[in-house]
């Protein structure tokens, strides 16, 4: 699930160091895990082999559960740089299910219909994805964090209220199909800020008269902050000695 915001805390007087000072820090984020659930892991070892309290730490971005790949967390004084993080063009490469649907467009939620795919060529799925480049409206996931009416989307949703949610515009710079096995397809997107790749699945389904939805989402890139570059979580702490031993 998709949630927007990023979460620190106020610091406290910290010895100078690269992580006080501010820093960015790449994670590839493993499955399961949320976005705020890296920042809290991180800023836990880190105010631990400081000894303090407290330190400034957030997320550049959120990263939905269901996906992996790259979070940056900005440090220290650097968390006055999230926002111009946020803005950098994205990387995803998404695995889409063709021929059914989700509630929440992803396996978050179980499949509630089926389509045939009978009419399905990969020519037509090349056509339809081209039909998608450029600023286009989208209307978010109704399991998002969008704000209605000072609640979250998903909140309203889970509690089975109506939620009416407005277009918003996008940009896709390039949309790839990458492999083509029916009733599955695998597309490399490379977009803006604010794109929701659920949506985009589900509106690519929509298009190809079989509904779509997402079945594997990996963020390859935030700018030129890369998955393959990043760190584990399981690397954590030694990536804190590695950039301590070096002040």
């Amino acid at each position: 699930m998709k949630q927007k915001g990023t979460q620190h805390n106020s610091a406290q007087e910290v010895p100078e160091n690269i992580f006080g000072e501010g820093t960015f820090v790449v994670v590839d984020k493993p499955l399961g895990w949320t976005s705020f659930d890296v920042v809290n892991k991180f800023r836990w070892l880190l105010c631990r082999r400081l000894g303090v309290k407290r330190l400034k730490v957030g997320h550049a971005g959120t990263l939905d559960p269901l996906a992996t790949g790259v979070v940056v967390l900005c440090t220290g004084r650097f968390t006055k740089r999230i926002e111009e993080v946020q803005k950098l063009p994205k990387v995803y490469t998404a695995t889409l299910k063709l021929g059914a649907t989700t509630p929440s467009f992803d396996m978050e939620s179980e499949e509630d219909a089926t389509f045939s795919t009978e009419h399905i060529t990969r020519e037509k799925v090349e056509a339809v994805l081209k039909q998608y480049e450029g600023l286009i409206p989208q209307v978010p996931p109704i399991f998002s964090a969008v704000k209605v009416a000072g609640s979250r989307a998903y909140q309203l949703a889970r509690r089975g209220e109506g939620v009416e949610l407005q277009a918003k515009e996008v940009r896709i710079d390039r949309i790839e199909l990458l492999e083509y096995s029916l009733p599955f397809i695998q597309i490399r997107v490379e977009c803006g800020k604010g794109t929701y790749i659920r949506a985009l699945a589900r509106d690519i389904g929509a298009s190809l008269g079989c509904g779509a939805y997402l079945t594997a989402l990996r963020r390859e890139s935030v700018g030129a902050f890369r998955a393959s570059e990043g760190i584990g979580v399981e690397q954590m702490e030694e990536y804190i000695e590695e950039r301590m031993s070096m002040d």
